[in-house]
């Protein structure tokens, strides 16, 4: 994978990431406090951190996806 996007971008991308996986905490904690339906609860959860993960892989190896497929983005 080459380097596609620049400082700024992987910046963005990273703090991204980890508000994603912060954000996650919320839905975690009114799913086991059975607030919010299981099912759709975990799976919120769930997509939260992959993406999470994901942005912040994105940051930490300068690679974009989008980029990688020929979309252009602002950042």
């Amino acid at each position: 994978m080459e380097c596609n996007i620049d400082a700024r971008g992987q910046y963005v991308r990273m703090m991204l990431g980890i508000f994603a996986i912060i954000g996650a905490l919320p839905f975690a904690l009114v799913t086991v406090y059975g607030v919010l339906d299981p099912l759709i609860g975990w799976t919120v959860v769930a997509g939260l951190v992959a993406a999470g993960a994901f942005g912040i892989f994105e940051g930490w190896s300068g690679w974009c996806i989008f980029r990688a497929m020929g979309i252009r983005t602002s950042l």
